[in-house]
């Protein structure tokens, strides 16, 4: 974990920023561990997550992943060649080919779940049931609200 001047001070609120930014850290390096022990980076980790409830086509990959379809492309091709997805063609666009995962890369999307679960568990530990359940409506309300496409400013407004 990073070490803040709120730290420091032993401050019990690192304020709204410092904090989001720790937690993401955090939460971001435990997954990080949890997918290397697969030999998965963390953009492999991303599409392996987006398959676990659905079989989107290389479009709709492209927007969940927030990469273009050329960079979606490469990805899948190199997950395809480790037998971990498989192209389908769309029955409702013959256009489209839908990904979906394989078999192998179910049993290690439900493994890294499982654990990445456990770690979170260990790390939320300390908080009450309710604390829990606040933390993830919360957390669900910020998801929910940011959708990716809102472009990052230093915020200063621009004549």
């Amino acid at each position: 974990m990073q070490y803040t001047a709120a730290m420091a001070r032993g401050d019990d609120d690192l304020g709204i920023v410092d904090a989001l930014a720790q937690l993401s850290f955090a939460v971001q390096g435990m997954l990080a561990r949890r997918a290397s022990a697969y030999d998965l980076s963390m953009i492999q980790t991303r599409l392996l997550g987006v398959l676990r409830d659905r079989e989107p086509t290389m479009q709709e990959l492209a927007r969940l992943l927030g990469l273009d379809k050329s960079s979606v492309s490469g990805l899948v091709d190199r997950a395809q060649r480790r037998g971990l997805v498989q192209r389908t063609p769309a029955l409702d666009d013959r256009r489209a080919v839908r990904v979906k995962l394989t078999s192998s890369g179910r049993r290690i999307v439900d493994t890294v779940a499982t654990r990445f679960s456990s770690d979170i568990a260990s790390v939320t530990g300390s908080l009450s049931a309710p604390d829990t359940k606040q933390l993830s409506r919360l957390a669900t309300r910020v998801v929910r609200e940011y959708d990716g496409s809102a472009p990052v400013t230093d915020g200063q407004s621009r004549p």
